[in-house]
């Protein structure tokens, strides 16, 4: 193992972030965690959610695919932008690490080529990569979660009681039931984040990380196989068959980068090249949120909070906790909300009047600016309104994707940025019952460390400091998951012992960058409890209103798209 006194001492290494829309990568110095340039390669065919490529395939309600070639571009662009950004020579590079949205499927051949690169699958939609996103398995993920139930399955539990639909299990299973052709010729299952390893290296290895949140990889076995059959019968060898594979530890060598890889990326081939890793997880690192009680909100398009724990506990809707899920020797937490970003832009998108964007033209602000000054001036609950966030469904703590969004106390009055408002602090309530769940459950939190594209609103901060009434620290990085790969590929190559000391020496993060109000958490404590009231009815009591709502939905889009 290297020190990094005998490194070059501007060695450096890169850190690959495979994100929604896009990917990003950053420059690294491996001794102090200088971000020396970033390269950003757009996904050309960004999210499939109507159609495929062939532009006559339709795809179904809540339907959301990917083409790996994409991926593939990141490493062809970003990776040399970013070299070439920083100036340094690829001689200095000693290693790269990557990490991926999760979970987001990709099905192969043995070789590890996509299916949706074989002609014959080509119009066929379970051929592709399932971001994500894809929701479209809730009644895989349904029948999972009762048949666990029914059964007693120790394993549920570590999930917070239910499984997601935007799993490794449930996506398969959707696959097989409804594309049984494509599942009899799909030889490995793979997780993105372990794919992009496999292009880079020519190894196959699943991470710790994914296997156990995404993949239900619990005390060193998956689901058995007669649970499975009680599934389907078709089901029964899915591990054994095309699950099943080598489990590396996060901050391990998966291999040297390979020659075709290195041709992709102008890197030297032979370099270390970190087993594969979460965009969420990747982040706790570099911003410096590796110890127990640091729960780190990664927020953009929806909102992952990590955290790790000297314990291990059943917290309530909580996305699972893995052993060694973030770092060694800690118990790995993770909850999330489907959608954040996503609902602010979707409310800019349909509903904000064109006389705003004229205005925000006007004062040379993003309609986003805009609308935050004009509620920023606002007293709390002065709009009157109180918002559910689960446009996207809800994942922590009730686990439903049939849930929807709702905004309760519109009048004829109500602005656009009285919603605007309402929707920003919808997501900070959710924040907080998930921060509620784990406190509740033993797990106690003590610092926010908010992460992603989102903390540069500081009026969003601020209210996500009074609603959970804690300090908000926020990472010092533009490009938090490469920064937090960059520091797993530092480990990998052997220039730190392991992931924490490695945080220590090159995250970056401003401790307390926002501290609550106590005015106005006393506001929000009672806005929170209205919030609760709605939570509780139409994610509990009332939830076949909604599920009602979007099966009607649904089979409207289906009998048009047929």
């Amino acid at each position: 193992m290297h020190s990094t006194s005998e490194l070059h001492p501007d060695a450096v290494v890169i850190g690959v972030d495979f994100g929604t829309l896009s990917g990003r990568a950053a420059v690294v110095r491996v001794s102090d965690g200088a971000e020396l340039g970033c390269g950003t390669y757009e996904y050309p065919h960004g999210v499939l959610d109507r159609m495929l490529p062939d532009g006559s395939t339709p795809l179904g309600h809540d339907w959301a695919l990917q083409v790996p070639a994409d991926y593939i571009g990141v490493l062809k662009t970003a990776v040399p932008e970013a070299l070439r950004a920083s100036g340094i020579e690829p001689t200095r590079v000693v290693g790269l690490a990557t990490d991926f949205t999760a979970c987001t499927m990709v099905p192969t051949t043995a070789e590890g080529t996509p299916l949706c690169e074989l002609p014959e699958f080509a119009s066929n939609p379970h051929a592709y990569v399932k971001l994500w996103r894809h929701h479209a398995a809730q009644p895989q993920a349904t029948r999972i979660n009762e048949l666990a139930r029914a059964r007693g399955e120790e394993w549920l539990g570590r999930y917070g009681g239910q499984i997601s639909s935007e799993w490794e299990f449930a996506k398969a299973l959707q696959m097989l039931e409804e594309a049984p052709d494509v599942y009899a010729a799909m030889d490995r299952w793979v997780e993105a984040a372990d794919w992009i390893v496999w292009q880079l290296t020519g190894n196959y290895l699943r991470n710790a990380c994914t296997a156990g949140y995404k993949g239900n990889f619990q005390d060193g076995a998956y689901p058995c196989e007669s649970f499975l059959a009680a599934l389907n019968p078709g089901f029964a060898c899915f591990v054994a068959d095309k699950l099943d594979q080598q489990i590396a530890p996060l901050g391990a060598r998966a291999g040297g980068l390979s020659v075709q890889a290195a041709a992709w990326t102008g890197l030297p081939p032979g370099i270390s090249v970190a087993v594969g890793n979460v965009d969420a997880h990747v982040t706790a690192p570099a911003a410096q949120a590796v110890e127990p009680g640091q729960m780190v909100a990664i927020m953009g398009t929806s909102t992952c909070h990590v955290m790790n724990s000297t314990r291990r506990r059943n917290v309530p809707g909580m996305c699972g906790v893995v052993d060694g899920g973030i770092v060694p020797d800690l118990f790995g937490y993770e909850a999330g909300q489907s959608g954040v970003g996503d609902i602010f832009a979707w409310f800019l998108r349909t509903s904000v009047p064109a006389s705003y964007s004229d205005a925000a033209r006007v004062r040379g602000q993003s309609l986003h600016e805009y609308l935050t000054e004009l509620s920023a001036g606002q007293t709390i609950g002065g709009h009157g309104l109180v918002a559910l966030d689960w446009h996207s469904g809800n994942r922590s703590v009730l686990g439903d994707h049939d849930l929807s969004g709702l905004v309760v106390g519109q009048t004829l009055s109500t602005a656009p940025e009285d919603t605007y408002r309402a929707l920003l602090e919808a997501t900070a309530f959710g924040t907080r019952r998930i921060i509620e769940a784990f406190n509740d459950s033993d797990v106690p939190v003590t610092e926010l460390v908010i992460a992603g594209g989102l903390l540069k609103n500081r009026l969003l901060m601020q209210i996500y400091a009074d609603v959970t009434n804690l300090p908000l620290s926020v990472i010092d990085s533009q490009q938090g998951p490469a920064l937090g790969s960059a520091i797993h590929a530092a480990v990998a190559a052997g220039a730190y012992p392991d992931v924490r000391r490695a945080a220590r020496a090159m995250g970056r993060v401003r401790r307390d960058a926002f501290r609550p109000i106590a005015a106005n958490v006393v506001a929000y404590n009672e806005l929170y409890a209205d919030y609760l009231l709605l939570h509780d009815y139409f994610g509990l009591d009332g939830a076949d209103l909604m599920h009602r709502l979007k099966a009607r939905r649904r089979k409207a889009i289906q009998d048009v798209r047929a």
